[in-house]
């Protein structure tokens, strides 16, 4: 069985932030990620927020971060983490490693509308990222599902290459960035639906109309869906204590019920997540991982 000090499972901002700290404290520290590194940021067009990046997109962004974690002689493998035990063994889909102290830093993954023909029509008129699909879209009306800021942001980011966007949102006002809301207000091309859900999504082969519960129909191509995200946390619900929501508890300090695992990031209860706070659980995290494998 390969060791390692430190095993991070995730490689987003919170991963690949515990990472950078771990190994800069000379620690044999490996990544484990399922999927791709950057977690959802990858997918924001402009970073405003983050301190001393006043515009950079997501992608670079984690570009820098993964690359950095390599420099500092991170391991980084693409493997998905099916398991992991009291013992702080872990279980890929293809090998099996030992830690001295676990990180859990696996985010979330995007929620869905949970409507018929939502699945079938993904990738033909149905997506989940705008940056990603934006462009199919361009010069067509299209239409996004949403109330926080990653929805603001696909509206705001699709009203410069779509026709019309008409921004859906169940609720009466929006819980997004107020700076962000004042822009898309400012847009001629951004029509503003509140107090309304996605009841029904038309198409065969292609996206052609959606439905709301005030009956009104949308002639859209294209449907971005941005309620929220889904934490990764089923493959650890044996061993670490969930909340009803699927988040793991944990506090401030990034401590779990399980001694030497610890959790970063978005897949956390917390009140605020935010690229900066998902780097500042990271940090924390892995500091307190060397304490413990320093004992």
């Amino acid at each position: 069985m390969n060791n390692y000090d430190i095993i991070i499972v995730g490689a987003g901002p919170a991963g690949l932030t515990a990472a950078i700290y771990a190994a800069r404290a000379s620690k044999k520290v490996l990544v484990l990620e399922a999927k791709s590194y950057g977690g959802q940021i990858i997918e924001a067009v402009d970073i405003e927020n983050y301190p001393a990046a006043m515009h950079i997109n997501g992608f670079d962004l984690a570009t820098n971060m993964y690359n950095q974690a390599l420099e500092l002689k991170a391991e980084i493998k693409f493997e998905k983490v099916i398991e992991i035990n009291e013992a702080l063994e872990v279980t890929t889909t293809k090998d099996k490693y030992q830690a001295g102290a676990i990180i859990l830093a696996t985010g979330s993954d995007h929620r869905k509308l949970d409507l018929p023909n939502e699945d079938e029509l993904l990738g033909k008129g149905v997506s989940y990222c705008a940056t990603c699909d934006g462009n199919f879209y361009r010069g067509k009306d299209v239409a996004v599902v949403g109330g926080g800021n990653s929805a603001l942001e696909e509206a705001l980011y699709l009203s410069n290459i779509c026709n019309q966007v008409y921004l859906i949102h169940r609720r009466d006002s929006f819980r997004g960035d107020q700076k962000t809301l004042e822009q898309i207000k400012a847009k001629n091309n951004v029509n503003i639906i509140l107090n309304s859900n996605v009841t029904k999504i038309n198409g065969t082969d292609r996206l052609e109309s959606i439905e709301l519960n005030n009956n009104q129909v949308l002639n859209v191509s294209g449907l971005f869906v941005a309620v929220g995200h889904i934490p990764e946390n089923e493959n650890f619900a044996k061993i670490i204590n969930l909340n009803d929501n699927g988040y793991i508890i944990g506090n401030e300090d990034c401590l779990t019920n399980v001694p030497g695992i610890f959790v970063a990031g978005d897949c956390r209860t917390k009140e605020l997540r935010q690229l900066v706070t998902a780097t500042s659980d990271g940090a924390i995290a892995a500091v307190k991982a060397i304490k413990y494998i320093s004992k």
